[in-house]
């Protein structure tokens, strides 16, 4: 079954915090890093940052960026 591009996003993100790979408090790639590094497009960006936001992952803070947050194990 093909993954879609926003759910590529989201599982390689949610892999590099699972493995250790980005810690709590790391700053994940920008949308512009992300657009370039998988080839899509901002909205697809968007919807996967979205999804890790509503599932607690990572948080946005404004004029910041986006980091992975504080999970229990």
């Amino acid at each position: 079954m093909a993954t879609s591009k926003t759910q590529k996003i989201i599982d390689d993100i949610t892999r590099k915090i699972a493995s250790g790979e980005l810690n709590p408090g790391d700053q994940i790639p920008s949308a512009a890093e992300l657009r370039a590094q998988y080839g899509v497009s901002i909205t697809v960006v968007r919807g996967a940052v979205n999804w890790l936001k509503a599932k607690g992952l990572v948080e946005g803070h404004p004029g910041l960026g986006v980091f992975v947050v504080e999970h229990e194990e």
